[in-house]
């Protein structure tokens, strides 16, 4: 592709135009523009969206069959991530998960091979497919107490069980900014000719930059889904689905993408695809110095703070007797990490921790938004804050203010004497299972589980009080939000582990969706067996 069209964005550049020719609309949207308000009000800052919020009319191209100004965004938007074919996504990765299951489980009854902590879009892709989900149980990093992925020996035997499976799904990186390496699992697929799918809606960034993992595509994914709007400059619900190679039918994925997107899909939400596209796409790895700078300033600042901890991977303990000893060159306020289940971490992603466990992660993350500084999301140990390549040095510099005046004002008598924890003292501190989402079971490679869009009867279920729930089929999804990761889904036995979650995650001020009172109670089937999901 000639490089010079690395500088241009389209499908921006066409509502520019749109804008400026001060046409009149006789077509859809009502606002005509924004004028509707012109008599009542104005639409304050929506008027300037409301200008170029048009539809698919002469020179706007059609998003379900582009011919123009978006075929060439797409195709721009291919060449940068490295991508066969790209689509734009108006309804964020949900419409991308949901599509590629959809794809490559064409009829219901079908095996699909994924891990078991996905979002919950993933799930919905099952029971709108009538999938049968072979679920796979993440490693669980020992230290940090967080779910990552499962390992390629996990995916390997799975495969070996399954062999009409028609795919492995991966979420990669998590939440959390962990990864593992990709590679090995795409081989693993591909030796038994099934494509390898992956949800990286939090590494749309990942591969632009030297100081960050390497992308899915990179390590041999056939389909890719990132949420452009999460670490790249794109609106919310922005996304795109990046495909390659011959594992993925692309006419069905097309008509799948069809049925599970909007066909009014907002043209303000796929000119910022360009326009984020455009930015990385010229920049290059130099759009992403400021946030780094931002970042670095950040990880200084926490090594003078020896409250705080900061999540990263480390190289492995060596052993010393009968213990272990923590690498020289480990910085002050940095806990020791063992053997990690993750080797990557997104540098964007800085997840810090009170080392005295005095202040949980959902009480560090309140004290923190009483300064001003709004996190991502936290659990009961972490907050993750999100960096990106719109952050600046002064956003750190306040974090750290933040930090400061929070370590001064709960005070802890201990703080002063703890130093570095030993590391049974740190396992201990993580045997609650620390991760929003840890559902953590023995058996590694589920029996197939059949989901259906079969709904519960009213008949069938009931609503019991939580500590009674043990050992009875859930009728009712339970997410904590964020992540977006199902607790359990609708035809799951409830462990006494997990029973001892929600009980903890509601005590702390844990967020819940779907769920109609998970802090007391539960709706579970009448009858100790549960039916289709």
């Amino acid at each position: 592709m000639n490089k010079n069209l690395r500088n241009t964005a389209p499908l921006y550049e066409m509502l520019e135009q749109y804008k400026e020719k001060g046409n009149t609309s006789y077509h859809v949207p009502g606002h005509k523009n924004g004028r509707a308000y012109n008599d009542t009000g104005s639409a304050g800052f929506l008027s300037e969206v409301m200008r170029v919020d048009v539809t698919e009319i002469t020179g706007t191209d059609d998003l379900h069959h582009p011919e123009g100004v978006i075929k060439e965004a797409q195709e721009l938007a291919a060449d940068c991530f490295g991508a066969e074919e790209s689509y734009f996504l108006v309804g964020g990765s949900t419409a991308g998960n949901i599509a590629l299951i959809l794809t490559v489980c064409s009829e219901p009854g079908m095996a699909l091979i994924l891990q078991r902590n996905v979002h919950k879009s993933v799930i919905h892709g099952l029971m709108l497919g009538g999938v049968k989900a072979v679920f796979l149980e993440p490693l669980l990093d020992p230290i940090s107490g967080i779910a990552v992925a499962p390992a390629v020996e996990t995916v390997q035997a799975a495969l070996a069980a399954h062999p009409d499976a028609a795919g492995v799904l991966i979420t990669m990186p998590n939440y959390y900014g962990m990864g593992v390496d990709l590679a090995p699992i795409a081989e693993a697929c591909h030796s038994c000719g099934v494509p390898l799918l992956v949800d990286e809606a939090h590494g749309a960034h990942y591969g632009l930059h030297p100081a960050l993992p390497a992308g899915a595509l990179l390590c041999g994914a056939d389909g890719v889904v990132q949420s452009t709007h999460k670490m790249l400059p794109a609106l919310t619900m922005g996304a795109m689905l990046h495909v390659q190679g011959p594992r993925l039918d692309r006419a069905l994925l097309r008509q799948r993408l069809a049925m599970v997107q909007s066909s009014s899909p907002s043209y303000p939400v796929m000119a910022s695809l360009d326009m984020a596209r455009r930015l990385v796409h010229s920049q290059g790895p130099e759009a992403f110095t400021a946030g780094l700078a931002a970042v670095d300033t950040l990880r200084r600042g926490l090594a003078e703070l020896s409250r705080y901890g900061l999540l990263q991977p480390a190289p492995p303990l060596q052993h010393s007797g009968g213990g272990y000893s923590v690498p020289a060159e480990q910085g002050q306020g940095t806990p020791p990490l063992g053997e990690a289940a993750y080797v990557t971490q997104d540098p964007f992603k800085a997840v810090i921790y009170d080392v005295t466990g005095v202040l949980s992660g959902f009480e560090l993350q309140r004290q923190l938004e009483a300064w001003g500084c709004v996190p991502e999301m936290s659990d009961e140990r972490h907050v993750v804050l999100a960096f990106s390549l719109g952050s600046k040095e002064e956003d750190a510099t306040r974090v750290l203010v933040a930090l400061q005046h929070i370590d001064a004002e709960v005070y802890s008598d201990s703080i002063q004497d703890i130093g570095f924890l030993p590391l049974e003292s740190t396992v201990k501190l993580n045997a609650m299972n620390i991760s929003t989402w840890n559902n953590y079971k023995s058996n590694m490679i589920s029996a197939p589980i059949s989901f259906s869009l079969k709904p519960v009867v009213s008949g069938d279920k009931e609503k019991i009080k939580l500590e009674d729930c043990v050992g009875r089929i859930a009728a009712e999804m339970v997410i904590p939000y964020p992540p977006g990761i199902p607790l359990i889904y609708p035809g799951e036995m409830i462990t006494n582990g997990i029973c001892s979650r929600l009980t903890a995650l509601a005590r702390m001020g844990a967020k819940f969706q779907a769920a109609t009172d998970p802090s007391e109670n539960i709706v579970v089937y009448k009858i100790k067996e549960g039916g289709e999901v």
